[in-house]
């Protein structure tokens, strides 16, 4: 198996597709980089910017380029000796034209090879849902959208389509017939024994037959040809094509004239879907999605002939040599996780593997899952605490709630925001699921009075109290930690709603599958089905409710509020970070280590710099009296509410800390940037306006503050204000992201890096992240290292902490730490991982770790919480600054070290080596002692 020592995540888009790729691979080889980590690289929608939306997952997406160049992509890796981990979305697929084995679904029913491959309850007991989908996707009504001729039949090469704008589904086979009702009068333009007429009659004829043909081969055949013979006719006969173009001018109807429209609405009643208002969705569905998202339609991975159709094109690839590993993405989602890795493991036994799986700080990924670990939030969660100031919880709590009158308890807001999401983006999910249950239940003597309504309530109530994303249980037995699990969760909400107490005991019983003597076998599969299907509910609704929605509203510190943090979890002490490495690298060493991804919330950078704001509350309370003082009268009032309200307000102030450019040049795109990011926030918040239901007046007065505010004007008096603590700030938040950067590289684990974070990465979430990543400027700062670092590395170091708002030193720091890592990469993965302890007057502010394997030993030391130790504009250098503070070396240490950041000798004298002496003149070291190799 091909272990990675470090990751480069590339996001492929259209304009940064496999040639692209290709281009950088040499850059991030003298980098340190060992293998790319892509995403999606499978036909998607088309214009996907991030390729999640996957419409055929055997075929590779034409807009990052064809076969050819990902063979050539495949084979500039293997020049470098690099691997290649892909992104794979089994969960789910998109809704669109374009995927195949939906619309065969749509045209042929039951009768079609794909019709168990989606997760559709297409027996659901609302007749208008019973053996049809719905089609959430119409803006407005679907009466308003008929009769105003949004909705069209169409006729093409394909057959026969009902199209609303971009979005076409193919009519169901058995329907053709009704559209040649007129057929009388076709008759009389064209004679009896006319051949295209004895064709089209002969078409009819098939199509009476298909209904009995259950041969998916056959079937398809015969269709193809149904096809082909209509375009055939309607293409040289000009008496069929204007009979065909009247026919569906015909259905189509006449605006104005709502009874035109009833055969297009008699035909579409047919159909095995039933076009709504997208908003229906959130009441009304029977098909699961991924979390609330109407256009991505999950899939029944835990069919084996699923899992072989779909993963066709990553096990080629695998086989071939192209990929070396996996991530797989949102792994929660599946009926059976276990089964599914287990499945993949077999297929792919020599691939480095890794989910996505958000962990709660308490909770430990399934040790029996043959895998290598997890896409790294837990790491990412863990080192952005070492740089939040503990001690000072009580005061920013204070902060926060005198300044937005917010006091309610962080685990109230959770419950409450589960609540929301549940009530208003995934009532119809709960609503299926107690559904199920109320079928289940119906059978058991102690569950006949439960009524759907108590279920539901019950259910809602545990969901909305649920403290981790999903349990898995998945046979007829449940793990003590899963038990423990649904039990504290029962009992959390059952203390809120003692009056459910018969609901809560029931669904207790069915989520821990504890069977009266009387259940039979077959029914207790339907316990257990009950079981696996609230798990895969459980995820969406924390992470909507959590990620999506409370880290927009508790703002405390927004750099807590990450995807799998706890924003009520002020900080993290060097023991627990110690404990989590250590447990690291004793259960999964291979595990990736990242501080930014994808779907992070803000830049590793951004988050950096907010958490400086945690050392000085005193500053942060009389700056942000300041800022609502000057900003006061830049606000407006709609429907009686101040604009932006508080809490909206202080989440802005944050939000502009942690993301404010470097550069003057940057900072007309950081304001545009800015608004949009408004929007986003506050639509994510829930509280005054919502995806379902904007309120754009309050949208607009926000954007218009934030406009007036940072109009880049000498006299406007916030901007004076603001820019000189967010510049003392911000040069504090370079050393804690130098400092982070050292512990993602050293700590165990593989470092994963995503595109574009080797310089300051000030970028906000999705889309904002996904901007085009300017490698040849990274590509000539690292050439320039690279010949400087050979010349006089003591210079360059000069240079860089001069030039350090560049980023340059960012990149530095990482070529020079993945070298020896690389160089070492038997200490760094099998060897001993041993906390260090300081001693003197600035100890708390060292963070200090050993690796040691045989004769090797390397030393890591950063500091943090700077804003007390040294003025503004300096650095931690010299004895100067730590006085009498040393890191307290290990038992059998040598004497003499080697920083292989810089280069410099240092000599321990006795057990403690004094912090000035190891950071002499670069703001964090990486000792290399004995046996290391350059």
């Amino acid at each position: 198996m091909n272990i990675p020592t470090a990751t480069c995540r590339i996001q492929f888009t259209p304009s940064f597709g496999f040639q692209a790729a290709r281009a950088v691979i040499a850059y991030l080889n003298d980098l340190g980089i060992s293998d790319i980590y892509a995403s999606p690289i499978f036909k998607a929608v088309k214009g996907s910017s991030h390729g999640y939306d996957v419409v055929d997952p055997n075929r590779l997406n034409t807009e990052l380029g064809n076969l050819s160049d990902l063979e050539a992509l495949a084979a500039e890796l293997k020049k470098y000796k690099m691997g290649w981990i892909q992104d794979i979305v089994p969960n789910h697929m998109a809704i669109d034209s374009e995927n195949q084995m939906l619309m065969d679904i749509m045209e042929n029913g039951a009768c079609s090879p794909y019709f168990q491959f989606f997760d559709v309850d297409w027996d659901h007991p609302a007749a208008s849902l019973n053996k049809r989908m719905l089609a959430p996707f119409l803006g407005r009504f679907y009466g308003d959208c008929l009769e105003d001729g949004e909705i069209a039949l169409q006729f093409g090469p394909d057959g026969f389509k009902v199209a609303y704008y971009n979005l076409a589904f193919p009519l169901r086979i058995e329907s053709y017939p009704d559209l040649f009702h007129e057929l009388p009068q076709l008759k009389k333009k064209l004679a009896e024994d006319d051949p295209d007429f004895i064709k089209l009659l002969g078409i009819l004829y098939a199509l009476k037959l298909l209904s009995s043909s259950n041969e998916f081969e056959e079937r398809s055949v015969q269709i193809k040809m149904i096809h082909r013979i209509l375009w055939e006719l309607y293409t040289s006969n000009s008496v069929l094509r204007a009979f065909i173009d009247q026919t569906v001018c015909s259905f189509n109807g006449e605006k104005g004239k709502a009874e035109s429209f009833n055969a297009l609405d008699a035909l579409l009643s047919q159909q095995l879907f039933r076009f709504s208002f997208w908003k229906v969705a959130a009441e009304e569905i029977n098909y699961r999605r991924f979390f609330c998202i109407n256009g991505l339609i999950s899939l029944r991975m835990e069919d084996e002939h699923v899992l072989e159709h779909t993963h066709g094109l990553i096990f080629d690839l695998i086989e071939r040599g192209i990929v070396t590993g996996l991530r797989i993405d949102h792994i929660d989602g599946l009926y059976d996780p276990t089964d599914y890795i287990l499945k993949i493991r077999a297929r792919a036994p020599q691939a480095y593997i890794v989910v996505e799986k958000i962990l709660d700080p308490t909770e430990a990924l399934p040790r029996y899952w043959p895998l290598q670990g997890t896409t790294g939030y837990d790491f990412l969660n863990c080192v952005n605490g070492l740089f939040c100031q503990n001690k000072n919880e009580q005061a920013f709590g204070k902060i926060y709630a005198s300044t937005t009158g917010s006091m309610s308890p962080y685990e109230d807001v959770v419950r409450n925001n589960k609540k929301l999401i549940i009530q208003e983006d995934m009532a119809s999910d709960v609503h299926n699921l107690a559904l199920l249950l109320k079928k289940i239940s119906s059978r058991d003597r102690h569950g006949s009075d439960i009524t759907l309504n108590a279920l539901r309530r019950a259910l809602t109530e545990v969901l909305a109290v649920f403290p981790v994303y999903r349990t898995y249980i998945s046979e007829i037995s449940v793990s003590a930690t899963d038990r423990k699990t649904i039990l504290d969760a029962v009992d959390k909400a059952r203390a809120y709603f003692p009056a459910l107490l018969h609901g809560f005991t029931f669904v207790r019983r069915f989520l821990l599958l504890d069977f009266p003597d009387y259940v039979q076998e077959e029914e207790k599969r339907d316990w257990l089905h009950f079981a696996m299907r609230f798990q895969q509910f459980s995820s969406p609704v924390m992470a909507k409710g959590v990620e999506d929605t409370t880290h927009y509203v508790y703002n405390r510190l927004l750099s807590l509020n990450e995807v799998g943090g706890r924003p009520d979890l002020f900080g993290c002490s060097l023991e627990e970070f110690h404990n989590f490495n250590a447990k690291r690298k004793e259960l999964w060493p291979d595990s990736l280590s990242s501080t930014a991804t994808h779907d992070t919330k803000r830049g590793e950078d951004a988050r950096a710099r907010i958490n400086v704001l945690s050392e000085m509350p005193g500053e942060w309370l009389k700056q942000l009296r300041t800022w609502i003082k000057i900003n006061r009268d830049k606000k407006q009032r709609v429907l009686g509410v101040t604009v932006p309200d508080r809490n909206d307000e202080y989440f802005l102030y944050q939000t502009l800390i942690g993301a404010y450019p470097f550069a003057d040049a940057d900072y007309p795109k950081f304001v545009e940037r800015m608004k949009k990011y408004i929007v986003k926030a506050v639509r994510e918040a829930k509280i005054h306006t919502a995806w379902l239901k904007p309120d754009t007046e309050y949208e607009d007065a926000y954007i218009a503050f934030a406009e007036k505010i940072l109009a880049p004007s000498e006299s406007n008096p916030f901007l004076k204000e603001f820019i000189p603590f967010c510049q003392r700030v911000s040069h504090y938040g370079i050393l804690n992201s130098l400092a982070q950067t050292l512990m993602k590289i050293t700590s165990p684990g593989v470092p994963d890096f995503y595109q574009g974070s080797e310089l300051w990465d000030l970028s906000l979430v999705d889309p904002d992240n996904r901007q085009p990543v300017d490698f040849e400027k990274r590509r000539t700062m690292l050439t320039d290292i690279c010949q400087q670092d050979d010349a006089d590395l003591g210079r360059l170091v000069q240079s860089l902490l001069s030039d350090r708002k560049s980023g340059k030193i960012k990149l530095f720091l990482i070529y020079r730490a993945l070298k020896a890592k690389k160089a070492n990469g038997e200490l760094f993965r099998s060897g001993a991982y041993i906390p260090l302890e300081s001693s003197g007057k600035y100890r708390s502010h060292v963070i200090a770790f050993t690796w040691k394997y045989h004769k090797q030993w390397a030393v890591v030391i950063a500091p943090r919480f700077l804003s007390t130790l040294i003025p503004e504009e300096d650095f931690p250098l010299g004895k100067q600054v730590w006085q009498n503070t040393a890191v307290i070396m290990p038992d059998g240490a040598p004497a003499a070290w080697n920083n292989a950041l810089t280069n410099e000798e240092v000599i321990s004298a006795d057990r403690g080596v004094p912090v000035g002496d190891i950071l002499r003149s670069f703001p964090v070291a990486l000792l290399m002692g004995e046996g290391w190799v350059v």
